[in-house]
C-alpha cells in the first residue's frame, strides 16, 4: 500500500504511522509506525508488515504479506515532515477476495494449468513472476519458471541464454499461458511425473508489491481398464440379512411339508371314499328297482366269465326271383352260451345236448 509525499521543498520525514479501521464501530489498531530509523510492526501484525517505502524519497508505502479476512478495511497512512506542524494522510481501502481452490488432481501423463491472477483497483505493471515447486513443507524449493519484464520471456526456454535459466527437470515441459498484461501468471506443466506431486508456489511482482499464491498438485496413477468374466468372479458372501431369510425360509417348508402331504392324502382318502359309498348305493338302488335287470346282469356277469367262445357264419341265402349279387354279404356273429337255470327247462338244445345252430337271414 504505497503512501507518498511529494514536495518541492526537500524535507526529512521523522516519522510514519500506518493505522488500521475495520469498520463497524471496531477500535482502530496500530499496524505499524517509523520513528528515529526504526521500523516497529505492532499487534497481529509483527512479521508481516514491512515498510518497503525509501524514506530519504518520503515514501513510507507499506507490505502486508499473508493476507487474511480480518486484515480488510480502511488502512491510513500519516507521514510527519521535520520542522513541519503538518501531517501528511492517505488512506488505502483494502478489500480481500476469497480465496481459489489450492488443490488440483492430474493423471500422469496428462497435462496441469495452475492459475495465478493477481486483482487490484490500481493499475500496476508486473514485473517478475517466480513459480516454485516443494516436495513437501520443509523441503528445499526448485525454480519452476521464472519471467522478468526487461527479459520478455519465461526462463527455461531454448533461445534464453540469461543469468536465470532454469536448467532444472522442468525445462521444456512447462509454458506461461496467463496475460502478463492483465497480472495473470498462469503456467501450464506438461507431461505430468508422479515426481511432480507437491507444492507450487506462485509470486508476482508488482514492482514492491509481491502476490504470493500455492497450489497443490496431486498426481494418481491411470487406472487399468480390467475386463471382468464370469469365471473372475469371486464367491458372493452374503450377509446377515440374506442369510437369515434363507435359513428362515428352509426352515419353514421342512415344517410344513409333512402338514401338506398329510392334507393331499386326507384329502384323496375322503374322494375315494365317497366315490364307494355312492356306487354301493347306486348298485342297490337297481336291485330294488328292477330284479329282471338285476338277473339279467348276473347272467351278463356269467357270461363273460365264461371261457367258451361260440362263433357261427351263416351266408345269406338267394331267394327265388332274384338275381345273385355280384358279391356276397356275410354277417358275423358271436354267440355266447348260456347256462339253463335248473328251474327252467332246456329250450334250445337239439337231441345229445349240443346247441342248435340258427341261420341268419
Amino acid at each position: 500500500m504505497g503512501c507518498v509525499f511529494q514536495s518541492a521543498q526537500e524535507k526529512r520525514v521523522i516519522k510514519v504511522d500506518w493505522m488500521l479501521s475495520p469498520g463497524n464501530h471496531a477500535q482502530d489498531e496500530y499496524v505499524l509506525y517509523y520513528y528515529s530509523n526504526l521500523t516497529v510492526p505492532m499487534g497481529r501484525f509483527q512479521g508481516r508488515a514491512l515498510l518497503v517505502g525509501d524514506i530519504l524519497h518520503n515514501d513510507g508505502s507499506l507490505l502486508l504479506q499473508n493476507v487474511q479476512e480480518a486484515d480488510q478495511g480502511i488502512y491510513t497512512c500519516e507521514i510527519r515532515l521535520e520542522k513541519e506542524s503538518l501531517v501528511f494522510k492517505k488512506t488505502v481501502v483494502l478489500h480481500v477476495l476469497p480465496e481459489e481452490p489450492k488443490e488440483l488432481v492430474v493423471h500422469v501423463g496428462n497435462s496441469a494449468v495452475m492459475g495465478c491472477v493477481f486483482q487490484s483497483t490500481e493499475e500496476k505493471h508486473v514485473t517478475r513472476v517466480d513459480w516454485m515447486f516443494s516436495a513437501g513443507e520443509q523441503a528445499k524449493e526448485e525454480l519452476v519458471l521464472r519471467y522478468h519484464s526487461k527479459l520478455k520471456i519465461p526462463v527455461g526456454y531454448p533461445q534464453n541464454r540469461g543469468k536465470f535459466q532454469n536448467q532444472g527437470r522442468f525445462q521444456s515441459r512447462v509454458n506461461l499461458v496467463g496475460d502478463i498484461s492483465h497480472n495473470d501468471g498462469s503456467i501450464m506443466l506438461q507431461e505430468v511425473k508422479e515426481s511432480d506431486r507437491g507444492l507450487y508456489t506462485c509470486h508476482i511482482h508488482l514492482g514492491s508489491l509481491v502476490f504470493k499464491k500455492t497450489v497443490v498438485l496431486h498426481v494418481i496413477q491411470e487406472e487399468p481398464q480390467v475386463l471382468v468374466t464370469p469365471a473372475a468372479l469371486g464367491p458372493v458372501i452374503l450377509g446377515g440379512y440374506e442369510l437369515v431369510i434363507i435359513v428362515g425360509i428352509v426352515c419353514a417348508t421342512i415344517v410344513l411339508l409333512p402338514v401338506l402331504i398329510l392334507i393331499v392324502k386326507k384329502t384323496c382318502g375322503n374322494k375315494r371314499s365317497v366315490d364307494h359309498t355312492a356306487l354301493v348305493k347306486s348298485l342297490e338302488n337297481t336291485k330294488k328297482a328292477d330284479p329282471e335287470v338285476r338277473e339279467e346282469a348276473c347272467a351278463c356277469h356269467r357270461a363273460a366269465n365264461s371261457k367258451h367262445i361260440y362263433t357261427s357264419i351263416s351266408t345269406q341265402e338267394t331267394t327265388e326271383g332274384e338275381e345273385p349279387s355280384g358279391k356276397s354279404e356275410a354277417i358275423y356273429m358271436t354267440m355266447n352260451p348260456v347256462w339253463p337255470s335248473p328251474n327252467k327247462p332246456l329250450e334250445n338244445q337239439s337231441v345229445g345236448g349240443m346247441p342248435r345252430t340258427e341261420k341268419a337271414f
